[in-house]
């Protein structure tokens, strides 16, 4: 019998990558908002007690003062759950951050709805809308492990402001240790000719496990993990709505101003397919953990076939 694979909570490689980054640059530091657990920010604060700056729950605050050492020439992580993190300090970003174009690289910790059992308090589905409208900011959401420490490497030596959405859902391994992150590429991995399946963050392995259900139905879909949502690969997109003829796309945000919107502006403007936007369907996401509610909003592998079946069939009407 087939052994499920080993999940992983990609904050562990997020912290562990941050703190071999800072070994060797001493103008990285960490800032947060009285999250240095669920941020996992301890044993970078026992290695560089002074290059950790906890200003308390005071989001927009932290954000100001992650400004001012981007300012100063640091390279501040500002590092906090992303529902208090894009909704507290919104206007802080746009100002401080967008518009001023400063290096600073915002975490944000348990994205989606990895506080399930808090409640829509703590969901952050909101997240994409509100941060990839803003210019300039590179908006990336990694798949697994390897790719996580893969943006984080990238976002160290980036210079500008970009946003990393992280979870602390388990996922399993998707790439190889050696990856490398491209901004604004797509990586296809899994070939397909009959529909595409556009995913990031925890939804990947999902996507993969639905085309694998599509492909006993003799549906051949290629999956691409969109990991950059701003800025998007435009190419990755037209190619897939020319060559397959139908895109659904998966993400665990509102189904309004996410992934899917974004991908759905390219296809509108540039090869209008028959398309499908799994996500919370508009509404605040009830109590629950992350893997029920991703499930009941029909992004389970299943859900995500039927949907998929659904799409080719309207496409070959």
């Amino acid at each position: 019998m087939k052994q499920p694979p080993a999940l992983h909570d990609c904050r562990d490689a997020f912290v562990s990558t941050l703190e071999k980054l800072a070994q060797s640059n001493n103008n990285i530091v960490a800032v947060c908002n009285d999250s240095v657990g669920s941020s996992k920010l301890a044993g970078f604060s026992d290695k560089f007690p002074e290059r950790l700056i906890n200003v308390g729950i005071a989001e927009q605050n932290m954000v100001g003062v992650g400004a001012g050492l981007a300012n100063g020439g640091k390279i501040p992580f500002v590092c906090a759950a992303s529902c208090f993190l894009t909704g507290r300090a919104l206007e802080q970003i746009k100002a401080d951050i967008a518009y001023s174009q400063t290096n600073v690289k915002l975490c944000g910790i348990s994205a989606g709805m990895a506080y399930g059992e808090l409640g829509p308090t703590h969901h952050s589905i909101e997240d994409f809308a509100w941060i990839r409208v803003l210019p300039g900011i590179v908006v990336i959401a990694p798949a697994d492990p390897a790719e996580t420490s893969a943006a984080v490497k990238f976002a160290a030596n980036h210079p500008g402001p970009v946003f990393l959405r992280l979870s602390r859902v388990g996922v399993p391994d998707i790439f190889e240790s050696t990856h490398r992150f491209e901004m604004g590429k797509a990586a296809c991995v899994r070939e397909g000719s009959d529909i595409t399946i556009i995913a990031n963050g925890t939804l990947t392995h999902r996507a993969l496990d639905g085309a694998e259900l599509l492909a006993q139905h003799g549906i051949e879909a290629r999956v691409l993990n969109m990991a950059t949502v701003s800025p998007i690969d435009s190419s990755a997109i037209i190619n897939a709505a020319k060559n397959t003829g139908a895109i659904l796309t998966c993400e665990e945000h509102s189904v309004h101003a996410g992934l899917g919107s974004a991908v759905a502006e390219i296809v509108v403007q540039n090869c209008p397919v028959p398309m499908k936007i799994l996500g919370v369907p508009g509404i605040f996401a009830p109590t629950g953990s992350a893997n029920f509610l991703l499930d009941e909003f029909g992004m389970s592998a299943e859900g995500i076939n039927d949907a998929g079946r659904k799409l080719v069939d309207k496409k070959r009407v």
